[in-house]
């Protein structure tokens, strides 16, 4: 690291719970009439493009996704729309219940961040771009038992966030799916 200031990778704090669901809207639904969670975010189609899955190149990742605040916790539900091979396709159960997928956290140093995991024998399940930047998925399941998503400070992330804590301040428990006001 010479000629850059050292930034601090540790400790790496998780912001997000996110969750795999067979059917977006049945899933929102769900989580609605059980949590009062609401209103969500999202529900568009998204590609995750430039898609590297465990070092080979291959098709972008396609999902339906939203973004719910509860509490001080964001959590993500997704759909997984495409077909090929993804860190979401190595953990869709073959029953269609949901599951923890993830838990997500921003990275003042992306690069170093995930190398820093792979150094501590986690690998990296696939890798994307959004917004101009690399994300990843980190396989932290023998330790957690979900991945690990790493995020670099993105504005446009940190907006979306900001925008489902207002949605849920301003509608509380509304099961509404409603699309980000946020370009991306």
């Amino acid at each position: 690291m010479a000629g850059r200031a050292r930034v601090s990778l540790l400790p790496v704090t998780l912001v997000q719970n996110a969750y795999l669901v067979r059917n977006l809207e049945e899933g929102c639904a769900a989580l609605n009439r059980t949590f009062g969670w609401g209103p969500f975010l999202g529900g568009t189609e998204g590609v995750l493009a430039d898609h590297v899955y465990r070092g080979k190149p291959t098709e972008p990742i396609r999902i339906r996704g939203v973004f719910v605040q509860t509490g001080a916790i964001n959590v993500e539900v997704i759909e997984v729309v495409s077909r090929g091979p993804s860190a979401f396709h190595e953990m869709l159960r073959a029953d269609g219940q949901p599951v923890l997928h993830h838990c997500a956290s921003f990275a003042a140093d992306y690069d170093a961040t995930r190398d820093h995991l792979v150094a501590q024998g986690y690998q990296v399940v696939s890798e994307f771009g959004f917004a101009g930047r690399r994300i990843c998925y980190v396989d932290t399941r023998r330790l957690l038992g979900f991945m690990t998503e790493v995020y670099p400070e993105l504005p446009v992330i940190r907006a979306m966030y900001e925008e489902a804590r207002e949605a849920a301040a301003a509608r509380p428990g509304d099961p509404g799916i409603t699309p980000f006001a946020t370009p991306r």
